[in-house]
């Protein structure tokens, strides 16, 4: 507040110096144009020979002459003198107008006089107009607002610094509500918002912003506690396992059957370790931001190698007309087609069927939509899915139990179980389908859950980025 005052002040005080610069200016060159109006007209007069004698000039504050060449006077003013002239003939410039200044006992006026000489006459009898003007009202005018700007200077930064003090104080007001308000939410646990000004402008803007990032920040907590939550009751239940298995082994000492104890304690290590590694595939999702893939993956070849893990199981791949090339990381799209058949196996009474064909999105939104609205929602949440445009639609089709429509997309969620048999994952911790969605959306696909066709089960479509044939040969 204070270097704004001090800035004001200079910036007033500048003003001042460069008006009253202006006003001398200008006042001074008022007088020049009357005086060099009084005196051209002298000289048409001297061109004409008609100088009367005294020159007809009005104003007590004017003095006219005109000199010849020897310094004489040929015709004057009225209040003129007619014996001395104002102006040395050694300073007159007989061929040019000329602008001076001389004392002002010399001419009979008060104050300082200005003086202007224009020549006139022929060149056999040259002849200078002489007209002197006082100065004097100039000077006073000047004098009189210099007095009224030092007077009205120390009040005006007055008024102008209370006023910019209070202006200032009402602006700043909200944001000081706006500090107290986060204060008091760092100081105190759970949600807190802050307080938004009434008036619409920048501060309001500004709080309605804070308060959007501050919601965000809560959800984010949120489920970042709800997530922990998770985490640590998935990783109990291995851990008490294998504490419990120990236990018993230590109190049964010699009655121990240590081969079933290695082979217990075995498969809760594998669950353990599994989880961790879904737990920290999770975290650095969560923390690296998306990249459209490393290089193009045919889609047909990758069906065909995820389906030969399954030599004796129902799993059978139709194979498209022709190569199939999506943009993404092979090692991150073969989890995915990995996780969703293993997913189909577990819970087929019969067959496993996986497919790839071209399509576009506005195709595969309408198909999705004529067998569910889960469907539709998880495609328009998919944060980076696809837009309008030629697509790679992968689907995995199981002929089991199936999943209801209002589970299909909770499904997603992590550390998801449903109570239906389907959702009961052998050692599973529910985020299996967590991980595929968060690795289809890296890849810039969608992922959609819908009834299978023409059967009882379930269809899993993936709609994936497509890639010219010739552009994945590159």
């Amino acid at each position: 507040m204070a270097i704004g005052v001090v800035g004001l002040t200079i910036g007033l005080a500048v003003g001042g110096v460069v008006l009253l610069g202006a006003l001398g200016f200008v006042l001074q060159r008022t007088v020049d144009t009357e005086a060099f109006r009084t005196a051209d007209a002298v000289a048409l007069l001297a061109a004409e020979d008609a100088l009367p004698d005294p020159l007809p000039v009005a104003g007590g504050q004017v003095r006219v002459q005109v000199v010849d060449g020897q310094g004489r006077i040929r015709a004057a003013s009225i209040d003129a003198d007619r014996l001395v002239p104002m102006v040395r003939p050694e300073r007159l410039n007989r061929d040019g107008r000329q602008r001076l200044e001389v004392p002002a006992e010399r001419v009979g006026l008060v104050g300082p006089v200005r003086v202007v000489a224009v020549p006139a006459g022929t060149a056999a009898d040259p002849l200078t107009v002489l007209v002197a003007r006082s100065m004097a009202d100039v000077r006073h005018s000047t004098h009189v607002v210099r007095t009224i700007l030092l007077v009205a200077f120390p009040l005006l930064v007055a008024v102008l610094a209370g006023v910019a003090w209070r202006v200032v104080g009402a602006t700043l007001r909200p944001v000081e509500a706006l500090r107290r308000g986060a204060e008091e939410i760092t100081g105190r646990a759970g949600a807190g918002r802050l307080p938004v000004p009434a008036s619409a402008d920048e501060i309001h803007r500004l709080a309605v912003t804070l308060n959007g990032m501050l919601g965000r920040l809560e959800s984010a907590r949120v489920r970042q506690r709800a997530f922990v939550s998770d985490a640590a009751h998935e990783l109990r239940s291995p851990l008490t396992n294998i504490r419990t298995e120990l236990e018993v082994a230590q109190h049964l000492a010699d009655r121990t059957d240590w081969t079933a104890v290695t082979a217990n304690l075995l498969a809760d290590t594998e669950r353990l370790s599994r989880l961790v590694d879904d737990l920290l595939l999770l975290a650095r999702l969560d923390e690296t931001p998306p990249t459209r893939g490393t290089g193009p993956v045919e889609l047909g070849a990758l069906l065909t190698e995820v389906a030969a893990r399954y030599p004796s199981s129902p799993v059978r791949v139709t194979p498209p007309t022709g190569p199939l090339w999506t943009i993404g990381t092979v090692e991150e799209l073969r989890r995915v087609l990995a996780n969703l058949v293993d997913n189909a196996v577990r819970h087929a009474h019969g067959s496993v069927v996986l497919a790839a064909e071209a399509t576009s999105m506005g195709e595969a939104m309408s198909g999705a939509g004529e067998k569910s609205m889960a469907g539709e929602t998880s495609m328009a949440g998919a944060g980076l899915g696809p837009g309008v445009g030629t697509y790679h639609l992968v689907t995995v089709t199981d002929d089991g139990p199936g999943i209801a429509v209002a589970d299909r997309e909770r499904v997603f969620d992590r550390f998801t179980r449903l109570d239906d048999g389907r959702a009961r994952d052998d050692g599973g911790a529910g985020l299996g389908l967590a991980i595929v969605r968060e690795l289809v959306r890296r890849a810039g696909g969608t992922i959609t859950v819908t009834d299978a066709p023409e059967q009882r089960g379930l269809r899993v479509c993936l709609l994936l980025p497509a890639l010219p044939a010739e552009d994945g040969h590159r």
